[in-house]
């Protein structure tokens, strides 16, 4: 046993490309920052995150095998009507579980990401919850692809395996310089829908602001009937609470518009906290009635919590 947890230390903290090409692609800073989230997530990933990662999706995806004659005991909703018409006595499907998992992940890079109130930005956020779903995948030797977008597809890495891979998909969410700035989220629901033809593990990861697309819930539901969705919402403790400081001047990093507003308004600043509170469990409520699931991150709070929590909870409805 020793030996194993030591081989799989030692597997984790060598280079998954060689270093001539990761001193040619990385910077020092950007390679820091990659080993960091390698080093924080190595003991979530092997000992706690993996075993959450194969329970709550492992298994689930089935995939059609073969018809049978029907047998006294057999689930009845799996008759083929077809099959049984033709051949005058009930014939029931057969499907098999699907070991191999696609993970795709849609990572929202607009520029209200680049807001934060704690230690980290919000799209730092977003990017480390990627890599440790990554990590956590590629170390069940699932396939993992990448739609990086804003109001416009900014980046995509189709799925694949290996640690290569890995390191192109962590390196390509960690440095992302995105073109646009606004949100729109059915751009990448509709690009999925496009270039994944076999159902896929999928994490929607966004702060959900700005959306410049009100129709997009068509392309939500759209999504959910084809793959596995999961909603991660990235919140800032200031986005929901103002603090009272006087009078500031807000900026809407991704229209550029301002506002002056009186935070030592009790009641302005109530009246904002209620409508932020009322739009998320608004989408919450939505997104749960079309059977998607949301995972809430805060920037102040531990990210890993939740998604562990999310993974048991998964495990326990399945």
């Amino acid at each position: 046993m020793f030996q194993t947890m030591t081989q799989t230390i030692r597997d984790w903290f060598q280079d998954p490309v060689p270093a001539r090409e990761q001193d040619k692609n990385l910077s020092p800073e950007l390679l820091h920052r990659i080993k960091a989230i390698q080093v924080k997530t190595n003991y979530l990933v092997n000992d706690i995150m993996a075993g959450e990662y194969v329970s709550a999706f492992k298994g689930r995806g089935m995939e059609f095998s073969e018809v049978r004659e029907y047998q006294p005991g057999d689930d009845v909703r799996l008759i083929d009507w077809n099959v049984t018409a033709r051949m005058d006595q009930p014939f029931i499907k057969e499907f098999k579980e699907e070991r191999e998992l696609t993970l795709m992940l849609l990572v929202d890079v607009s520029s209200s990401g680049g807001f934060g109130s704690a230690e980290k930005l919000k799209n730092e956020v977003s990017a480390e919850i990627a890599s440790i779903l990554a990590f956590a995948a590629i170390k069940n030797n699932d396939k993992i692809g990448l739609i990086v977008f804003s109001d416009k597809i900014e980046h995509t890495i189709p799925p694949k395996k290996g640690k290569a891979h890995i390191w192109n998909i962590i390196r390509t969410i960690l440095n992302f310089k995105p073109e646009g700035k606004g949100t729109n989220l059915s751009l990448p629901l509709e690009y999925l829908l496009n270039i994944q033809k076999r159902k896929a593990t999928t994490f929607l990861i966004s702060d959900f602001q700005n959306n410049k697309d009100d129709n997009y819930e068509t392309k939500l539901r759209l999504a959910k009937q084809k793959h596995d969705l999961v909603a991660i919402s990235i919140t800032d403790q200031r986005e929901e609470t103002l603090p009272n400081v006087g009078l500031i001047q807000l900026e809407d990093a991704e229209s550029g518009e301002t506002l002056v507003v009186d935070t030592s308004d009790s009641a302005m600043t109530r009246q904002y906290a209620r409508q932020f509170q009322e739009k998320r469990e608004k989408r919450k409520t939505y997104f749960h009635s079309i059977g998607i699931d949301t995972i809430e991150i805060h920037t102040n709070r531990s990210l890993t919590e939740p998604i562990i929590r999310y993974f048991k909870m998964r495990e326990k409805k399945h």
